[in-house]
């Protein structure tokens, strides 16, 4: 899939949230795979960066990359379980102006079946200063198949951010 628009770029940002991976202590595995999905589909990742599972520095990321117009889409990764330190959605709930709740909810129905855990996950989207910004699960697994279930909705929703898009488009399924 592509996004179809050679002069449409989706300016993306993806966010690892990790202690370990912060530290120095793990590859980060997950936000690799997120820029190498979203590069198939015509986007350019133009920020990356492994943070600790702090919400202060969790959310001054989110704001400052949103607020700078620094990318149309952010990705985040990690934090959205049940541990004590997984805070991502918190923080992004606290940054956010929209929330954005079918994006989550794909993910989970289109993942359930794969794994039951997909019922577990906390993710949220949400909108920020005309940027779109969405918590995938840390597993490298979970990343991909949660991205697969919303990789094609993401390119028509930024371009309504942007305002290349102003009216209902009907959709090209039968």
């Amino acid at each position: 899939m592509s996004v179809n628009n050679k002069n449409f770029i989706i300016k993306t940002a993806v966010l690892t949230i990790s202690d370990k991976g912060s530290r120095g202590e793990r590859k980060d595995l997950s936000g690799p795979i997120l820029k190498e999905m979203m590069e198939k589909i015509g986007a350019k990742v133009i920020y990356e960066k492994i943070i600790a599972d702090e919400k202060e520095e969790i959310k001054e990321a989110l704001i400052k990359i949103s607020d700078q117009k620094k990318a149309d889409l952010i990705l985040t990764t990690g934090g959205t379980g049940f541990a004590e330190r997984d805070i991502t959605p918190e923080a992004t709930l606290e940054v956010i102006e929209k929330e954005v709740p079918g994006i989550p909810e794909k993910i989970r129905s289109d993942t359930i079946s794969i794994t039951p855990q997909a019922a577990l996950s906390r993710a949220r989207a949400g909108i920020r200063a005309n940027t779109l910004i969405i918590n995938f699960p840390g597993s490298p697994k979970a990343v991909r198949e949660c991205l697969e279930s919303v990789i094609e909705v993401i390119p028509h929703g930024v371009k309504i951010l942007k305002g290349e898009i102003t009216e209902h488009q009907p959709s090209h399924k039968n």
